[in-house]
């Protein structure tokens, strides 16, 4: 993993999770920003991926690896209690949904491009409505039909606030990211006013 650590403790802080064949590395402009807006940031390569070792095929074993980032950033002096964002792209999606519903030290949950059924992984409504009222911030490209559907489902369930944003660009995942810079403005405004008030 990769601690981008704010300048002002205690801060709250995000985990943020990569695509499947991707690194921690697709995050290192948000996690940036995140830094300067005064939210720590902890960006992981999931096993298998990057510079962990382990399998990639073991997404189901994943979900370990992003509560194992969390509990790690809960047990950290300089990160405020009851603070703490999952964010994720894609497979990271599905995995920071699955992580987060069990987890009271998650307050908000950021779903870029989320799949109903990620290779088997799958993920439903009723996990959105376990989230409770806690924030939620959905992403997608009007033009990844699955992504955009699941966006829908997730956000008509409203037992918390829910924001969305459906990206004319052509991306899937963290190349959202790259190619249409208003997903990441939204992502770190929602953050900073998820985590910072």
């Amino acid at each position: 993993g990769e601690f981008y650590e704010a300048s002002e403790r205690p801060a709250p802080a995000v985990v943020l999770v990569h695509m499947l064949s991707r690194t921690k590395a697709d995050w290192n402009s948000v996690a940036d920003r995140l830094q300067d807006a005064g939210i720590t940031a902890l960006t992981l390569d999931l096993r298998g991926h990057g510079g962990s070792s382990g399998s990639p095929q073991a997404l189901a074993e994943m979900v370990q690896d992003v509560r194992a980032a969390v509990q790690w950033l809960a047990a950290r002096q300089g990160v405020r209690p009851g603070s703490i964002a999952l964010v994720g792209a894609s497979l990271g999606a599905s995995l920071s949904l699955l992580a987060a519903v069990d987890q009271s030290a998650v307050r908000a949950i950021g779903l870029l491009s989320p799949s109903l059924d990620y290779r088997g992984l799958r993920t439903d409504v009723n996990l959105v409505k376990r989230v409770g009222g806690r924030s939620m911030w959905l992403a997608a490209s009007a033009e990844d039909p699955l992504a955009l559907r699941t966006l829908r489902d997730f956000a008509a369930e409203n037992s918390g606030p829910r924001e969305q944003l459906i990206s004319s660009t052509v991306a899937h995942g963290t190349a959202l990211l790259e190619r249409d810079p208003e997903v990441g403005r939204a992502l770190v405004d929602w953050l900073r006013r998820s985590l910072l008030s």
